[in-house]
């Protein structure tokens, strides 16, 4: 079935959290798995606004932090997809830490996740083509291209020699 295309701009998901005790660990930090559990969330509400159905994560990227965020601070979650392929979406994530009373945001970390669309009988299920807009968004949809190859090789679908968009970049 087509879907009509749709703007990257009509995914774009923002939420914030209030990091408290229960949160954190030893060193007053926010644990990084209650961040890849909202991450994780931030990025399925993306995918579903893209989809219009059932979207699950089939893979994360590396997750590598920045900069710890601090009991008390506010993280903002940035969510986007970049790039549909046939039943799959990249989603490009974003995540802000803010103290409020020092009046500082900073880059806590950025990471890419793959959700797959399911139809109403729970298989992958065809999404609608994504249209960049912007600059950035046309940056990053190219480059999608090349870390879904890079994905599928690592997790063992496909063969490097495979992955032409990769073999471009070293020859």
């Amino acid at each position: 079935m087509l879907h009509p295309a749709k703007p990257a701009r009509e995914s774009f998901t923002m939420m914030s959290e209030l990091v408290l005790p229960g949160e954190t660990n030893t060193l007053a930090n926010l644990m990084g798995g209650k961040l890849m559990y909202w991450m994780d969330i931030a990025a399925g509400i993306a995918a579903q606004k893209h989809c219009n159905t059932v979207a699950v994560t089939a893979s994360v990227d590396n997750i590598s932090f920045a900069n710890p965020i601090k009991l008390g601070d506010v993280v903002t979650i940035e969510s986007k997809v970049t790039r549909a392929f046939n039943s799959s979406m990249e989603v490009y994530i974003k995540v802000w830490g803010e103290d409020l009373k020092a009046r500082h945001k900073y880059l806590s970390n950025e990471a890419y996740f793959t959700f797959v669309s399911l139809g109403a009988n729970g298989r992958p299920y065809t999404v609608p083509e994504l249209v960049p807009e912007t600059d950035t968004e046309k940056e990053m949809y190219n480059g999608a291209l090349r870390r879904r190859q890079l994905r599928l090789i690592l997790g063992g679908k496909m063969k490097p020699e495979e992955a032409g968009e990769l073999k471009a970049l070293f020859l």
